[in-house]
């Protein structure tokens, strides 16, 4: 319940920055995702954790929640790289054309 939540928010602010018109929002709502992230990153270790563990005998939707926090951060990922490319680099100007 708590990974879908975060999940659920992750998408809001995800919305956020891709909507943001100024540099200025973009980067505090980047700042937002990144904290997020964080969270999420935590909730998948605990759930690691239980999936190794033998007292958990259904372990099913441990694994899609795990499955679905590495998703959201490939997806974090590809924002990172996409804002720490500079504008005039090769691959900033390459992404242009």
């Amino acid at each position: 319940k708590k990974i879908d939540e975060g999940v659920e928010l992750f998408d809001e602010i995800w919305a956020k920055v891709y909507s943001a018109e100024q540099q200025n929002q973009k980067e505090k709502h980047e700042m937002d995702l990144k904290k997020e992230i964080k969270k999420l990153q935590r909730q998948r270790d605990q759930v690691k954790t239980w999936i190794s563990s033998s007292e958990v005998k259904d372990k099913d939707s441990l694994v899609e929640a795990r499955r679905l926090i590495e998703t959201k951060m490939e997806q974090f990922k590809i924002c990172e790289k996409e804002t720490k490319t500079k504008t005039y680099s090769k691959e900033g100007l390459a992404r242009i054309e």
